[in-house]
């Protein structure tokens, strides 16, 4: 069809660009006259393309069309008008002249919002549902019959900005050019507005957007972001105009520590805190502004309102300079309007628009190897002055966020003052749970409270997701380099080890491991797995897949491989630090962010984690750490629609509880490292003193508090009372005591409650007949302390035979000489598949035997050898899902395939 084009701005433009795609042809576009000696987009990309331009002032005068106006639109012979976005009125003449009318496109669901501010008032009123239509032009406002609608949800934090770039824009574009193809197929309907739900309001302008603070927080919140950007909501502060930027409706608010701020009208006074100005409605309820407007254009953070201008300027470097002119230069060929760029020019007061700070932030980027500025930072300081003084500070680190702040809880043990954050950890922040709940965490060592720490609720929960949702698809996180990423993991490594004394006296206080193996393994293997992973940042592709061509044309298809999004990990007790490890590393490597619940009763490594994550400069949102209980927080990452996959150690049990709530939720991904019985099979001909070193390892290292520990044993008769003989010797050499004594072997079981049971386990294997060689009771001591212990004589149909223990307990099983496939089917009758082992001298054995033994790892001739590069995993009801190794990265990832036909 011929075409005219009435309108302008991008959305113009990109309708314009979209209908020539289709194959239209654009016989003129009409559209506003240049503003500051600057084009409008749509004439820009029509006259690249040769096409009429016409830039009329006016379409009439006192009513009435201007003939000569009228006569060059007619001489463009349009069949069909379409006003994409258009802010002058057009005469009747104009708009019945073509054969097929007049097409508008309008950013609401009429007949609900009409006039020129829909999207404001869409907001303003709080609706739930927004969208635009698609209308044929009559001589009414916004009234003519409905042509195609297309809604959209509107989240609660929406601004005018975020609902039309998410959908107005882009899905208008879309939804225009599909109803031009409607009349050109000629299935365009007509479908006449109701009069039912109509409603018009006036244009927002800056003298009717003055806040009315007797109104609850929700409407505060929505009458603030409805004005966002324009024309801003303000009020008068300290006696002059203040535009409020930047709202969301906060939870916890009215406990906000901070500086208050007198607001005349306003129910009560602000809060000025480090992440904005807290605001008050009539219902007590609170919302949190993040921006803020002064009358002379300046914008500044919400949290330095009471330390705006007290920033000295900074002095120039020759290289600096340098850079300065050269910024200088690029002002100047935005702003052709102005003759000369001064320290004092305005950059919006100039004539810039939005799409003129994209180009300042690219064109800051290109000069500078890499500075990334927000669009944020160029509202912020938007004189040529202030706009230097913010990049040289980014340039030099000087403008980075305001310190953590960190309440530590700190102790003077192990030969150091250990200093441990002790509060959730949300957006990159570290603050009370809901309500200021708290619990204490226990030191098993001698059963006294360490400190208490913030307890989470459903609402915490929430927020971090929230927080994590945001870091993923807006925050610099989603957009940055993989090596960048990389770069900020390894600097996390680095951090870790430069406190790994610190780490591991906190996991020794907590979980009761002991020091010297805290620092070997807990944290050790912790560091090392954020450094294996960190290495594969920038190597995570995907690969081109011939596939029979559509002849004659040509096809290519290829896969990529994304993150998922927003991940939630749900960690044990035992390795507090470096279960941590081995899921946040691949999933943090994959691109994810991730909200991480520690184990309830061992927390203070998790949250040491969270302030070295900040230090090593992750962005906020990126990792959200919340201590509380698995019935409270952990169904609550289960059932979360935000949350895309779930990965989780735990007893099997509550792994098959999490399966269902995260089907029944939103099919999220499930990965699962669940309960064991790994059985250790050692044969006649092995090396003795390794067999009973490494078998003693396979039970006792740890405590037994050790997801892979050999669950049983079983022992070629021929070496059975040697072997025990060995075992029980060696017992007696292990040193029980505080797992901070460098010569202890023997630390205290992790918690009261799982004592107990191991004081359970014990009784009801003597109640059924198996021999107790030495412990089955507590250390009579302080503290959480159990005997390592032996049992011998072991049944197959004995209780302690199948169920694991998890804990200092070997339990030792005879097999006749000769009987290998008999041992293998005692050994794979179990439901779990987690680890495995064997010792023998006979190769050709081992490898029979491994390849035999139903388990995700299986030792030949040594034992809790795991390895970052190695992957780790069960099957059966051990669970489902690898950790570490290159296979973890697919746990976080998801594969897309593209085919292109050229």
């Amino acid at each position: 069809m011929k075409i005219a084009v009435i309108g302008q701005s991008l959305f113009g433009q990109e309708v314009y660009k979209e209908l020539r795609k289709d194959g239209h042809t654009i016989v003129g576009v009409f559209t506003i006259p240049d503003k500051d000696g600057k084009a409008d987009p749509l004439a820009i990309e029509a006259e690249k393309d040769a096409v009429a331009v016409f830039k009329f002032p006016r379409w009439r005068v006192k009513g009435q069309a201007i003939a000569e106006v009228v006569a060059q639109y007619e001489a463009c012979g349009a069949e069909l008008n379409v006003l994409p976005f258009c802010s002058q009125f057009i005469p009747m003449e104009v708009i019945n002249r073509p054969r097929h009318g007049s097409i508008i496109y309008h950013p609401s669901l009429l007949p609900r919002h009409r006039g020129a501010s829909a999207i404001n008032w869409t907001l303003i009123h709080g609706d739930k549902k927004g969208g635009f239509t698609v209308f044929w032009a009559d001589d009414g406002l916004d009234t003519g019959p409905i042509l195609l609608q297309r809604e959209c949800d509107v989240e609660r934090d929406d601004t005018v900005n975020t609902i039309y770039k998410r959908f107005l824009f882009p899905e208008g574009v879309k939804g225009t050019v599909d109803a031009v193809r409607l009349i050109a197929e000629g299935k365009a309907p007509k479908i006449t507005q109701p009069l039912e739900g109509a409603t018009y309001e006036c244009i927002q302008k800056k003298d009717n957007a003055k806040i009315d603070w007797n109104q609850s927080a929700e409407d505060l919140h929505n009458w603030i972001r409805g004005n966002d950007k324009v024309p801003g909501a303000w009020a008068e502060v300290d006696g002059q105009k203040v535009t409020f930027y930047g709202s969301t409706l906060v939870d916890n608010g009215s406990a906000a520590n901070g500086q208050p701020l007198e607001i005349p009208g306003a129910s009560r006074p602000g809060v000025v805190t480090k992440a904005g100005l807290v605001l008050f409605g009539n219902d007590g309820k609170t919302l949190l502004v993040k921006n803020l407007q002064f009358e002379d254009g300046k914008m500044i953070s919400a949290a330095q309102y009471f330390s705006s201008g007290s920033s000295a300027a900074v002095e120039l470097t020759d290289e600096e300079n340098c850079f300065a002119e050269e910024m200088r230069a690029v002002w100047q060929s935005i702003l052709t309007n102005v003759s000369h760029i001064e320290d004092s020019t305005d950059f919006f007061k100039s004539g810039a628009a939005s799409m003129d700070v994209v180009r300042l932030v690219e064109e800051v980027k290109l000069r500078t190897g890499g500075c990334q500025l927000q669009n944020e930072d160029v509202y912020m300081n938007c004189t040529f002055q202030d706009f230097i003084q913010m990049c040289v500070r980014r340039l030099r680190g000087e403008d980075e966020e305001e310190e953590l702040a960190v309440d530590y809880v700190e102790k003077n043990t192990n030969n150091m003052i250990i200093k441990m954050p002790h509060q959730l950890f949300i957006n990159g922040e570290f603050v009370d749970a809901e309500g200021g709940k708290t619990y204490k965490t226990i030191n098993p060592t001698d059963g006294t409270a360490i400190c208490d720490v913030s307890l989470a609720q459903i609402s915490d929960v929430d927020r971090a997701v929230a927080a994590a949702k945001e870091a993923f698809e807006e925050g610099e996180w989603g957009k940055m380099n993989p090596r960048e990423r990389g770069r900020l993991i390894y600097k996390l490594a680095d951090l870790m080890e430069e406190h790994q004394e610190e780490l591991a006296t906190i996991e020794a206080m907590d979980s009761g491991a002991v020091y010297t193996l805290a620092l070997k393994t807990h944290v050790g293997m912790s560091i090392q797995t954020f450094r294996y992973f960190a290495g594969w940042c920038d190597k995570i592709h995907g690969s081109t897949i011939p596939i029979n061509q559509a002849r004659p044309n040509r096809n290519l298809t290829f896969t990529k491989k994304e993150p998922i999004g927003v991940c939630a990990i749900v960690i044990p007790w035992n390795y507090p630090l470096m279960m941590l490890a081995w899921k946040t590393a691949a999933c943090l490597t994959a691109g994810n962010t991730v909200v991480l619940k520690p184990a309830q009763v061992t927390p203070l490594t998790a949250l040491k984690f969270a302030e070295l994550a900040a230090r090593a400069g992750l962005p906020k949102g990126v990792v959200n750490i919340l201590p509380g209980s698995g019935a409270v927080v952990g169904q609550r990452l289960s059932d979360h629609p935000d949350v895309r996959k779930l990965g989780f150690t735990g007893s099997t049990e509550i792994g098959k509880h999490i399966m269902r709530s995260c089907a029944d939720s939103n099919v999220k991904k499930v990965s699962l490292e669940l309960g064991g019985k790994s059985p250790l099979i050692i044969f006649g001909d092995c090396d003795m003193d390794k067999a009973v070193r490494m078998g003693m390892s396979s039970v006792f290292f740890n405590k037994g508090e050790n997801c892979i520990a050999a669950g049983r044993l079983f022992v070629e008769e021929s070496i059975h009372d040697q072997f025990v003989t060995k075992v029980v010797e060696e017992i007696k050499k292990m040193k029980i005591g505080d797992p901070l004594d460098r010569s202890t072997n023997h630390g205290p079981q992790n918690h009261k409650a799982h004592l107990d049971k191991l004081v359970e386990y014990c009784q009801t294997g003597i109640k059924e007949g198996a021999t107790l060689i030495c412990g089955g009771k507590q250390v009579q001591r302080p503290g959480f302390f159990f005997e390592p212990t032996v049992f011998t004589d072991v049944k197959d149909h004995m209780y302690i035979a199948i169920e694991e223990s998890f804990g200092p307990v070997m339990i030792l099983s005879k097999f006749k000489s000769g009987e290998v496939d008999e041992v293998l089917r005692r050994a794979n009758a179990t439901e779990y598949g987690l680890a495995s082992g064997v010792f023998t001298q006979d190769i050709s054995k081992a490898l029979y035997v491994s390849e035999k033994l139903n388990a995700g790892t299986v030792f030949v001739n040594t034992y809790n050898k795991t390895d970052v590069a190695s992957p780790f995993g069960g099957f059966k009801q051990s669970g489902f899902g690898k950790d570490l190794g290159q296979e973890a990265l697919n746990e976080y990832l998801k594969t897309k395939a593209i085919t292109i036909e050229y």
